[in-house]
């Protein structure tokens, strides 16, 4: 009976070193579209009333953890009925992500013409104010549904040849790690200005230590999210192209003089100035056939 006990308990511990370990290479892999995940939300997070700002974040990890709920049985079911669909998804998956990342690249040289004439939110009723609060949310959860279903199957697939009790338990670790983190971090981020303008008005000394802290901070927070969102593109496409160089195997031996990373950022590159030309000529055709 006590051999039985402990023999449950050594296994308990086997499954659990296997589970940290996977969840380890499930990471680094999944840490690219965190990357990207990390700089959308910040930007989606920003631009609010300061006294709206952590309401709002709080609403969007609600919904991220409903997305979670959503998405992890069926990829568990998927995986354990239908396993060829996780890599279908997966390249798929990829496609959009090396999409979107050239898409950021031909705005940043382009850039769509934008409306000058925004509202003043101090011209808006609360009414209003509440509206495009609403949609806004409504708009980061429903992005945060299709990076969450890229980061479930990219650890899905890292973890494709353990047993489905291991896949569920790592998988739904990095979904964990996913939302809280990544949200943590957004809110550390989008409260940086005001914890610097708190550090401003901590004394009434003029140039002390506490002023020169709050005002790098404020001045800090449009850079941080500018730079997060030249590193989250660039890691789109290190993830697509990751997904297309160990899952397509004519791609993995495309380019073999030259470092993994490299490979896999140029074959991103590649596949989304295809896509990109693909998805724009698409669209003009239909523009054209519309009118």
């Amino acid at each position: 009976m006590a051999s039985g006990f402990f023999a449950l308990l050594d296994d308990i511990a086997t499954l659990m070193d296997d589970v940290a370990m996977m969840s380890k290479v499930a990471g680094k892999k999944t840490a690219g579209i965190l990357g990207d995940d990390l700089a959308v939300n910040a930007e989606k997070a920003s631009g609010f009333m300061s006294s709206r700002e952590l309401p709002v974040l709080w609403a969007i990890t609600k919904g991220s953890f409903l997305n979670k709920l959503i998405i992890l049985p069926l990829a568990f079911l998927l995986s354990a009925f239908l396993p060829a669909a996780v890599t279908v998804i997966l390249i798929i998956g990829g496609l959009y992500l090396a999409y979107e990342g050239a898409e950021k690249i031909y705005e940043y040289f382009f850039p769509h013409a934008h409306e000058t004439d925004t509202p003043k939110l101090e011209k808006l009723s609360e009414e209003e104010i509440l509206r495009i609060e609403k949609e806004k949310i409504k708009s980061a959860i429903l992005t945060d549904f299709i990076l969450s279903v890229e980061i479930v199957i990219i650890a899905l697939g890292s973890v494709t040849n353990e047993t489905l009790v291991t896949q569920i338990l790592v998988v739904t670790v990095i979904a964990f790690i996913a939302t809280v983190g990544v949200y943590g971090i957004v809110a550390l981020i989008v409260r940086m200005d005001e914890f610097g303008a708190k550090l401003i008005d901590l004394n009434d000394r003029k140039d002390s230590i506490s002023d020169k802290i709050g005002g790098f901070l404020v001045s800090a927070l449009p850079k941080v999210i500018k730079s997060l969102s030249i590193i989250g593109t660039i890691a789109l496409l290190l993830v697509s192209g990751g997904i297309f160089v160990h899952n397509i195997h004519f791609m993995h031996d495309l380019l073999p003089g030259l470092p993994g990373i490299l490979v896999e950022l140029l074959t991103g590159l590649a596949v989304g100035i295809l896509m990109l030309l693909i998805i724009k000529s698409a669209t003009g055709v239909w523009k054209k056939f519309a009118h």
